[in-house]
């Protein structure tokens, strides 16, 4: 059972306690989908996940589609000896950009490598294996991949989230993290323990986002 593999910790409410069925496991992976939600680095502390765990969220990636089994995104795990490094990348990223920030904003960009735990930079590459799948395909393969780690992380009691921000994109974080011509930082991915909850956000109702060929007004199209 699911339970006895990830317990939950106790800010987190539990999961139904059995599953006998295949409408048991439905129920629990729905279950599971609805309960994961955003908690940022900030609110994320200790315990992070050890070596089991986190090998289960990376087995977890490999389960995403992937046209063509390019494997065309990867992981980079930043551990804390190199977290010193990745808030300097972010301090030099915001000096470049704004030639006047301050010894405080720079301060605030350098903690920020220090937050979550477990840290991941999640990298795609636009160009290996077959050119007729495009750099959109990639990118939906690793976000699947990235939401099978995020729900992997529920199921094991952590809160995660994703980050983006311009340093990305920054000269300086290409280089630390040895990304080549053709590949992208996506975005990082935290992991720890939740140190405080806030009331979960409303999701969108279905009729939000989902449509039906032909039943739109001319007009709508």
């Amino acid at each position: 059972m699911l339970n006895a593999l990830f317990p939950r910790r106790p800010h987190e409410a539990a999961l139904s306690p059995a599953i006998d069925t295949e409408a048991d496991i439905a129920s629990l992976a729905a279950e599971l989908m609805r309960s994961r939600r955003t908690v940022l680095p900030k609110r994320l502390g200790l315990p992070g996940p050890d070596a089991a765990q986190q090998q289960a969220m990376l087995e977890a990636a490999a389960c995403a589609p992937d046209h063509g089994q390019l494997l065309p995104w990867r992981f980079v795990v930043v551990p804390m000896s190199a977290r010193a490094a990745l808030g300097e990348v972010f301090v030099e990223s915001l000096v470049e950009r704004d030639p006047d920030a301050t010894a405080e904003q720079c301060a605030q960009a350098r903690e920020k490598a220090n937050r979550a735990p477990w840290l991941l930079l999640l990298v795609v590459d636009g160009a290996c294996g077959d050119p007729a799948v495009d750099l959109l395909e990639r990118v939906v393969s690793a976000g699947c991949a990235v939401q099978n780690v995020l729900l992997m992380a529920t199921a094991q009691g952590f809160g995660s989230a994703l980050t983006s921000g311009k340093a990305l994109s920054s000269r300086y974080l290409k280089r630390l993290f040895g990304l080549r011509e053709r590949e992208r930082a996506l975005c990082f991915v935290s992991i720890g323990t939740v140190l405080s909850n806030k009331p979960a956000r409303v999701r969108p109702d279905v009729t939000d986002f989902v449509s039906t060929l032909g039943d739109l007004p001319d007009a709508e199209l």
